[in-house]
């Protein structure tokens, strides 16, 4: 069975981090997306918010499984049996940041692979951080994040005017 981590801070998720997810799981036996804590940022969402967020908007997808992780990836690639690690790409600027991260996991770990999916076209621009910009500001963020977490997303981020 081939099982892939699909990691991110995802705060919150898009509908292109959607994306990834689904294709990950078009090819994968099991796919674990990983809500990783990065003590360097400052998140909008609790680490759990944002695993729930995934599980609802997932739910349809039956091979797909949410985790939290606040160290390594790659340990906790090693420590579920993973095979993959998947990573989406929106633009070189993210490929140069990956493709240095693929080489420290292959190196830490001994062999963890990692593929890189790039983002579909209508979604190369969207990121979290714009999305809650946008939301900021009362701008429509509905064509950029799934509907199940829009209301969410909104009521915590919208600037009360």
């Amino acid at each position: 069975m081939k099982t892939a981590v699909c990691p991110g801070s995802f705060d919150p998720v898009t509908v292109g981090h959607l994306d990834i997810i689904e294709r990950a799981a078009a090819i994968f036996d099991k796919v674990i997306v990983l809500v990783a804590v990065n003590p360097q940022k400052q998140p909008s969402f609790s680490p759990e918010e944002r695993a729930d967020f995934i599980r609802r908007c997932t739910s349809h997808l039956d091979n797909v499984s949410v985790d939290i992780c606040e160290g390594l990836i790659v340990d906790y690639v090693k420590k579920v049996g993973a095979d993959t690690v998947v990573k989406g790409l929106r633009a070189m600027t993210d490929f140069e940041y990956e493709f240095q991260m693929s080489l420290i996991n292959r190196t830490i770990s001994g062999g963890v692979e990692t593929v890189f999916m790039t983002a579909g076209a209508e979604h190369m621009y969207l990121s979290s951080s714009a999305v809650k910009q946008v939301a900021y500001y009362g701008g429509d963020i509905s064509p950029f994040v799934p509907a199940e977490i829009l209301d969410d997303i909104n009521s915590r981020i919208l600037r009360k005017i």
